[in-house]
């Protein structure tokens, strides 16, 4: 009958393969605590020779000891070279990365960046660059309309830029056209100054 790595236990760190495993396995069994402590040193000698990298005569091969002890969950009773980590430290878990709630936000569509260069129209002074940067803004929202393949118009763009700068920016299809000359197509000083309006504003999420 043949035997399939498939049917064994999970591996502990499956980079290493069966073969190592069953080497770690094999020296929690030996009695005599020098000879395991040797066969010890000859296993982490064959993992330096899969992972070369991991080698570093400084501190004694830390991490590949540190490894042997994690496939031996702790129990591995030898002299070891070094100061291991703490088994507990590796069961902490981090952080959890604080992220907007945007689940009941029906503008989501649009992105957060995008919010924040409207917040950075609402707070410029009216001038050619703050029309020219609302127009970018507002053919960026088509363009992510158009990706998502939703049903809209220019009405319906700039009802959602006036909503989502509050009111501040209130233009209608019949007063302003989103694309200069009713084109789709941008200029190169108009896209500079949405990728420099966008740097802004990521620049200033970055500090808060």
């Amino acid at each position: 009958m043949h035997y399939y790595n498939t049917s064994g236990r999970d591996l502990v760190l499956p980079e290493y393969g069966r073969n190592i495993q069953n080497m770690v396995e094999h020296c929690m069994t030996i009695e005599d605590r020098a000879e395991r402590t040797r066969c010890a040193y000859t296993i982490v000698g064959v993992m330096g020779n899969l992972f070369p990298n991991l080698r570093s005569a400084e501190d004694n091969n830390h991490k590949l000891w540190e490894h042997l002890a994690i496939m031996a969950d702790f129990e591995l009773d030898i002299d070891y070279p070094c100061q291991l980590v703490e088994k507990e430290s590796l069961r902490v878990k981090p952080e959890m990365v604080p992220y907007r709630d945007i689940r009941n936000n029906r503008h989501r569509t649009y992105g957060l960046y995008v919010q924040q260069i409207i917040n950075r129209c609402v707070e410029l002074e009216d001038s050619d660059y703050r029309t020219a940067l609302i127009r970018m803004v507002a053919s960026q929202m088509h363009r992510v309309l158009q990706a998502a393949k939703e049903s809209f118009d220019d009405k319906r763009i700039l009802d959602d830029l006036r909503e989502l700068s509050n009111g501040k920016i209130d233009l209608s299809p019949e007063s302003f056209q989103i694309f200069e000359g009713g084109k789709s197509r941008e200029s190169g000083s108009s896209q500079r100054r949405f990728k420099q309006a966008f740097n802004y504003s990521r620049r200033k999420q970055e500090k808060q």
